[in-house]
């Protein structure tokens, strides 16, 4: 399974959030910093548009493990939020177009 590991100790705002998600997913050069960009990139795990270093076979998953969860979630409580509304969001674009979830949410 692949994986994308996140500090969540480290992430005290969206800067934060933004840096490593960065790195953490391979996001293009291109990237917008935002949640919008943030949606964008990872809607497109099992297409060849390079907007990550991953590409998903059909039945793969994606987690994106936050590590420190709960400190991320005393420091940025919106974007933690915010983050795992998203990833179902994410997840509803893909089952929409017939294809299974691709993400999910592993909090340590």
């Amino acid at each position: 399974m692949a994986v994308a590991e996140l500090n969540g100790a480290a992430i005290v705002d969206e800067a934060a959030f933004h840096a490593q998600s960065r790195d953490a997913f391979g996001f293009p050069a291109s990237y917008g910093n935002s949640i919008d960009a943030w949606v964008d990139c990872l809607s497109y795990l099992r297409d060849d548009e390079n907007m990550t270093k991953f590409r998903l076979g059909p039945d793969e998953v994606l987690e994106v493990v936050i590590t420190g969860a709960d400190a991320m979630k005393a420091a940025a409580p919106d974007l933690f939020e915010e983050l795992a509304f998203c990833i179902g969001g994410i997840n509803e674009r893909y089952e929409d177009y017939g294809e299974k979830p691709a993400l999910e949410l592993v909090l340590r």
